[in-house]
């Protein structure tokens, strides 16, 4: 199960799919707004919908991959029903509950743009921000459509149940990985993310910036393997 971030949709898997579908069936899906899904038109929680994909697809059991905020349902899901989890992998992770410093410049930035409605500023800022490493085509598609799909969700949806201060409670194998180059802000969530989990296996990855899924799409499906066979 491949979770996309707040930054992009389901498409950013796509370097990863011929490689996984040799060995996994591979379920994948964007966020209401985001991508080819329409936009909410009532209020709803990204847990929630996870888990309505789940048993939509019959899935008793997955190794979850949560990418960014993408890593909030996945942990979410591994303490509200830790038997549906075979493992999780957090990919540069963040969570709603993190005491995100309100001083970041980014945060004021953003906070500023999406206010005034401005798609462009946002757009620059989000390749800034999370393309560091290179702002090419396929990490300007995730962007732009990322903030077009920001106007789309408006108000709607509604933050998961807490968990940064309950992830001492997960006990599926876990593995964070994040890039050198970074955001530092995202840096230091997920060093605070897998510091809390127990036994979580924390991996760099040289020379990458948020973008990890278009980044280092072989890395990152060789830890899929290793941390499957982990799990067996």
């Amino acid at each position: 199960m491949l979770l996309h971030s707040g930054w992009g949709d389901s498409s950013i898997w796509l370097p990863l799919l011929a490689r996984l579908a040799l060995r996994y069936r591979v379920v994948r899906y964007d966020q209401r707004g985001f991508g080819r899904s329409p936009a909410p038109e009532s209020p709803y929680g990204q847990l929630g919908d996870l888990m309505a994909v789940l048993d939509w697809c019959d899935v008793a059991e997955a190794l979850v991959v949560g990418y960014s905020g993408g890593a909030g349902p996945a942990t979410g899901l591994a303490l509200a029903s830790p038997e549906r989890l075979r493992g999780l992998m957090l990919l540069a992770p963040g969570v709603e509950d993190y005491p995100w410093p309100e001083d970041d410049p980014y945060v004021a930035e953003f906070v500023a743009l999406l206010t005034a409605g401005n798609r462009a500023g946002l757009v620059s800022l989000g390749l800034r921000t999370w393309a560091s490493a290179g702002a090419d085509e396929a990490a300007q598609v995730q962007v732009r459509g990322a903030v077009e799909a920001i106007f789309r969700v408006g108000e709607l949806e509604r933050p998961d149940p807490p968990v940064y201060g309950r992830l001492g409670q997960i006990r599926v194998p876990a593995i964070m990985v994040v890039g050198d180059r970074d955001y530092p802000m995202v840096r230091d969530s997920a060093a605070a993310i897998a510091g809390r989990i127990p036994d979580c296996r924390t991996v760099g990855a040289p020379g990458a910036d948020h973008m990890l899924p278009l980044r280092i799409p072989d890395q990152i499906a060789t830890l899929i393997d290793e941390l499957d066979a982990s799990g067996t």
